[in-house]
């Protein structure tokens, strides 16, 4: 079901269950829902808010008023019926517009059409204006759909995550072993417990080892999950993921590009579920006293110790943002890191282009300047560098790698002329074309 779902449509939905939880009710509803919608709002659905003068504050008050209220505190919990249907008419929203994936503003719609909650009665109380919010979300529905069909600039919708992970050969064991549980068991959906419950599953396998050093074993999960209430799910039949496990998910897959992996496996699963800082498997995890940090590294140490190629190249894009003291890396830092490597396809082809790493610097340097974020400051992707992974991990999947390699990061990279690391080779006397050529010759 929520495939199609955007992240921040996503974020919203997970919001709305948190919150629920929080309130100690038996089911999500539709004032949950709203105060998800609120506080996940920006751009013009932000502003739509302010001119209202309504906040996250003011909404949670309202909410505790009409919404039943316990000091019960449910692990995970069930949509009630009118939440299911504003999900499916924000789908015929999103089908209607013809939209592939289903938006926030496609949420934020189908919420104002409802007359069953007091979602109505508290935003008109505070003197928003439904019919005018209406308009205004379906003109920006519009616009981006526009901005779709006409994609110059814009970085290409990514494609079905679901797809992604259940094709790949790397975890579909476990996903096997997950959905056999489901049948058998209260569930009806998976989630982030079924997911490390399978992971644990396989005792022979490093990642399991690596979780009993830590205590956390097949048995010791399975005695914590059962002290936690069920959550009795009231979805569609078929197997879906929850929220919190898809935004796992999500962080799964990004973890494997970053990894330098062409597959999504068992590993990135288990960092993925640790780095979203959700579900009900991080809460076990926290209740066996794991330690997250001491666990990520655990695992992470392995993988850096085969140091694919293009983890090393991420790890020097890293240490150059770090360098001028900037906190994210962009096109052209993974470029200096391709030629840092300087034993790879991309290394090798660029230095017969007489491109080094000193002048590409000096070009960067100029550009971007020096930052003031240092060590200290977490280094995260940019939209631009997360495309680039992205196209790298379709070119190595095309051509059946286990890796991503740097000749898949170059090409990717000089697919995007407007990236601030094509500009810099062409600065430096190269085009995409001469690059294209020196890799296919390198690669014979």
């Amino acid at each position: 079901m929520l495939e199609r779902f955007t992240e921040q449509a996503i974020n919203t939905v997970a919001e709305s269950q948190e919150y629920a939880i929080e309130l100690g009710s038996s089911s999500v509803g539709l004032e949950h829902l709203l105060y998800a919608i609120v506080k996940e709002a920006k751009g013009i659905s932000l502003r739509l808010f302010k001119n209202a003068n309504i906040t996250l504050e003011k909404v949670d008050d309202e909410i505790r008023l009409c919404v039943s209220q316990s000091t019960n505190r449910f692990t995970a919990i069930p949509f009630n019926t009118h939440y299911k249907e504003i999900l499916k008419k924000s789908m015929d929203l999103a089908n209607i517009s013809e939209h592939q994936n289903i938006l926030y503003e496609h949420l934020f719609l189908a919420l104002l059409s409802d007359k069953t909650s007091n979602v109505s009665r508290i935003l008109e109380g505070f003197g928003f204006d439904i019919f005018k919010a209406k308009d205004i979300l379906s003109k920006l529905v519009q616009k981006k759909q526009k901005r779709l069909e006409h994609p110059e600039g814009e970085e290409k919708e990514r494609k079905n995550l679901v797809d992604y992970i259940f094709d790949n050969s790397g975890v579909s064991p476990i996903f096997d072993r997950a959905i056999a549980k489901l049948s058998t068991s209260e569930y009806e959906i998976l989630g982030t417990e079924q997911i490390i419950a399978s992971i644990l599953e396989d005792k022979g396998s490093n990642l399991a080892k690596i979780f009993a050093q830590f205590g956390v074993t097949a048995e010791s999960f399975d005695e914590k999950l059962k002290s936690l209430t069920s959550r009795n799910a009231e979805y569609d039949k078929k197997v879906v993921f929850t929220p919190k496990a898809f935004i796992a998910m999500n962080m799964a897959l990004q973890t494997a590009k970053e990894l330098g992996s062409s597959k999504v496996l068992p590993e990135h699963l288990a960092l993925g579920i640790l780095k979203s800082h959700n579900g009900v498997a991080y809460e076990i995890l926290d209740k066996l006293n794991v330690n997250e940090n001491d666990l990520i590294d655990a695992i992470v140490k392995p993988i850096e110790k085969q140091m694919p190629e293009t983890l090393i190249i991420l790890k020097l894009a890293k240490e150059e943002a770090r360098r001028i003291g900037k906190k994210v890396v962009g096109t052209e830092m993974l470029l200096l890191g391709i030629i840092s490597e300087g034993a790879g396809v991309g290394a090798r082809v660029l230095n017969k282009l007489e491109i080094t790493l000193q002048d590409a610097r000096k070009i960067i340097e100029s550009q971007l300047g020096y930052g003031d974020d240092y060590f200290d400051s977490e280094i995260v992707f940019t939209k631009r560098a997360k495309a680039v992974l992205e196209r790298a991990w379709e070119l190595a999947k095309s051509k059946n790698k286990e890796r991503i390699a740097s000749e898949d990061l170059l090409m990717a990279i000089i697919a995007d002329p407007s990236a601030l690391a094509m500009k810099v080779l062409e600065q430096l006397g190269v085009d995409a074309v001469e690059i294209k050529y020196g890799i296919l010759k390198e690669i014979e």
